[in-house]
This record gives C-alpha cells, structure tokens and sequence, in this order.
C-alpha cells in the first residue's frame, strides 16, 4: 500500500435512506462534514471511504452497481481502507480527515443487499471526521499520514442498569467515568447506557473493539449476584486474552473499603487491542476503583499497544 491515492469519483445523498449520486464535487466542512449531504453532523461518521478496487471486485460478479450504490461518499483508488488503523489522516488539498470508523453494522438492508443478496460497504468502508475543510474532486491526490502512535489514549463507557436505560434512575457511574479518564488525558469518544442484557453489551463490545478500535472500555454495573447481572459473562464471550490480575487487585482493593467488595464477580479482559475492564456500579466505587487503577492501567495500555517495553524481568 502506498502513501498516496487518487479520488475517483464524490457522491452525496440530500435525504437518508436514499442511494448517493455521483456529484462534480463536495465541500467538507469541519466537524460537520459534506455540506448538503444528509449523514452530515456533530458524529463520528461525516464522511465514508471506499477503494474503487473493492467497487470493481463486487461488479465482476456479476452487479451492475453505480458509484455512490454502497452508500459511500469518496471513492479513492490507492489504499485498502480495511487495513488502515483507526487514526489515520487523510489530506485532499486543503481538507484534513481522520478515521474514525472501520466498517460498521447494518440494521437495514440497502438496496444493493436486496438485489444481489450482500453489500460490500458494512465490511470494507471506513468513515471519517472532517478536521479541516475544502473542496474535493474526481482527479485529487490523497495523501495518506499515519496515525500519531504517541495520541491520547482512546476510551469508552457502557452503564448496565435496567432502570437507568427505562429513565427511571439517573446515571451517574458512567458520566463519572467519563470525568476523571478526561481529566486524566484520555480521549473518551463514546458513552452508552444500556439494560443489562449481555447480547446488547457483546454486540456494543465488539463494536467499539473491532469497528472504533477504543484503547479501554470500561463497563459499570450488571457484576454482582443478581439474575440480571451477567456484564462479567458477556465479557469473557467477546475477550480473546483475559487480564485476571485487574479485576483480582480491584476486588482486594475494595475489600479494604467494604467487605461485600467479596462479592463482586467482575472480569477483565482484551479483544484485539482493546482492554475492556468490569467496574462495579455505585459512584462512590467506580470513583475508587479508578483512582486506584489509574497508574497501572497507563502502563498497561503503553504495553499493549507497543508503546513501550515488556515490563521487567527479575
């Protein structure tokens, strides 16, 4: 893969849930997006990416699809989008875009899916946020900056409760978290609240992990002996490698606060290169348990994602 591509060809869709059209060229406004195109806004998903290579395969089989059919805004030859890390910039010209986004979930079939029986866009698109604005066009250069390996460590919370997702009780566990892993330099680009149903959290789970690639998610409630609590559960099914001595050392942390701390059955673990950490439900915990993770977690992250060195052999 090379450092630079070309863009193909630029669409846009004017109301959602219609196919994008092949337009002369957009206009990219910062932290918004494609001016007069209807996925614009304040998200994550402004502007979406597909490699012509990937449009030319799916053709050879047979479909007969027009740029803008997948729903993508810029098509680009040059770059196998799939591969490249969440973090990576693109600059057309005087627009600046960052990935934000590999592939994502379809709820609804397009039209595409309904003609040919599958859409290439869900697994080979990549979407992005706009940073600096201008106008793009068919003929421009792309070139593509590597993601900085030194930025703000990436973050994530999910709150379980059942009563909070009815709005019946206010969350207060997952704002926190938000407040003290801000204050602390992280990046936290999402925040959930939930009932505690574990086919929910997976699906939320392996989202954030595979299609944002978050650094740490952090999930509060849903690990105690209740029927309805299974956050721990759902964990375990989505890790690929469990951290046993983060949820072992939280417990014993808090066995000096509360000897009910005994009773939590909270898990930690990582899928791919996201470490996802069970914490209890109550404020008062959550705010201990992170103030007590803080320094090491730091470290570990470093080490996952290759930052630093292995941690020190006696």
């Amino acid at each position: 893969m090379g450092k630079t591509g070309k863009v193909i060809a630029v669409c846009i869709s004017e109301k959602k849930g219609t196919q994008k059209t092949e337009v002369p060229s957009i206009k990219l406004v910062p932290e918004w997006g494609i001016e007069g195109d209807a996925h614009a806004g304040k998200w994550h998903r402004q502007v979406s990416f597909l490699a012509l290579e990937k449009i030319e395969a799916f053709r050879e089989r047979g479909a007969d699809v027009d740029y803008g059919a997948f729903g993508e805004n810029i098509i680009a030859e040059g770059f196998d989008f799939r591969t490249l890390p969440v973090g990576t910039r693109f600059r057309i010209g005087d627009a600046l875009l960052e990935l934000t986004q590999i592939g994502k979930e379809c709820h609804s079939h397009c039209a595409i899916y309904h003609q040919v029986g599958d859409c290439i866009m869900p697994r080979e698109g990549v979407f992005t946020v706009v940073l600096e604005g201008g106008v793009v066009k068919a003929g421009d250069a792309i070139e593509l900056i590597e993601a900085d390996p030194q930025r703000a460590f990436t973050a994530a919370w999910i709150t379980l409760s059942d009563k909070g997702a009815a709005g019946e009780r206010e969350d207060k566990s997952g704002p926190l978290i938000a407040e003290m892993l801000t204050k602390a330099g992280y990046n936290v680009i999402e925040g959930l609240l939930i009932p505690d149903e574990p086919e929910m959290l997976k699906s939320q789970l392996i989202r954030l992990a595979d299609q944002r690639q978050v650094n740490v998610i952090f999930t509060t409630g849903g690990t105690g002996f209740s029927p309805r609590d299974r956050t721990p559960e759902a964990t375990i099914e989505v890790c690929d490698r469990m951290t046993p001595g983060i949820a072992e050392a939280i417990r014993a942390y808090s066995m000096t606060k509360t000897p009910t701390a005994m009773l939590s059955r909270a898990a930690a673990g990582m899928r791919n290169q996201t470490l996802i950490i069970n914490l209890p439900g109550s404020p008062k915990a959550v705010r201990e348990c992170l103030e007590f993770l803080m320094h090491p977690l730091e470290h570990g992250l470093e080490i996952m994602l290759g930052r630093t060195g292995e941690c020190a052999r006696g």
